[in-house]
């Protein structure tokens, strides 16, 4: 490997974990419209509209970029090694984007107060906890794409992802989706424009999880079926699988 190339990647994998990183702190640390660079002198059906395009962008570039289709039609211009790393820094940037250009209604629908503040506060807690476990229990956790530009640096082949079910994935499928949609409803301020966020992002989340299970029984087949059977997609209603030694 050349010195040119050795240096993009060491570049690229710099640049994702650095937008990974701000774009996921800015949206966790920052609720939407809270901290805009701008404040749009709209009237509420305008700002709605405005958040609900800012939001359908992210959706179409996070799952479309995603897809094998769409991946493979970029296969002559980004490399497969760093193609995970772009895909992080392209929603590292769409997803700040959300969060700073995103405008508030200003109208109140619920404040939580007392004790229901005090029960979503211990649900948005609860709701963390369970994200790191399931992100630990995954053990190969990659959200920023950096584990391929490694593999390559080191002319290695990227090792396959073996099938296992651990943690909290004996009684949810995604329980990283999960704890974000809880995340989500636990907001103890719902204004209008909170609202729309919860609502179309649940949407979106939900249809995105729908179409990842079409890839994880590409990849995994007969294992991931008879798994998505026996374990919920989204809510743990059922008893769990009997862990494996």
């Amino acid at each position: 490997m050349n010195g040119p190339t050795r240096l993009l990647a060491t570049s690229i994998m710099l640049l994702a974990a650095v937008c990974g990183t701000v774009s996921i702190g800015l949206f966790v640390l920052a609720p939407a419209g809270s901290f805009r660079i701008f404040q749009a002198q709209w009237p509420v059906a305008g700002v709605l509209c405005w958040d609900a395009v800012l939001s359908l962008l992210f959706f179409i570039q996070h799952s479309g970029m995603v897809r094998r289709g769409f991946r493979a039609r970029l296969a002559g211009f980004i490399p497969a090694w760093c193609y995970p790393a772009v895909y992080a820094i392209a929603s590292g940037i769409a997803l700040a984007a959300v969060v700073l250009l995103w405008q508030p209604s200003g109208r109140h629908l619920l404040v939580l107060q007392g004790l229901p503040l005090g029960i979503s506060q211990a649900g948005a807690l609860i709701a963390v906890v369970f994200f790191c476990w399931g992100a630990i229990a995954l053990k190969g956790f990659d959200p920023f794409g950096l584990s391929p530009i490694r593999a390559y640096l080191k002319g290695r082949q990227e090792p396959r992802v073996a099938f296992v079910v651990r943690g909290p994935y004996r009684w949810v499928r995604h329980p990283l989706y999960l704890s974000i949609l809880v995340l989500f409803w636990c907001c103890p301020d719902l204004t209008l424009d909170r609202l729309l966020f919860n609502v179309l992002w649940t949407g979106w989340i939900w249809m995105g999880t729908r179409l990842e299970e079409g890839d994880l029984e590409s990849d995994f087949g007969d294992a991931y079926r008879q798994y998505r059977r026996s374990v919920p997609m989204l809510i743990p209603w059922r008893a769990g699988l009997a862990p494996r030694p």
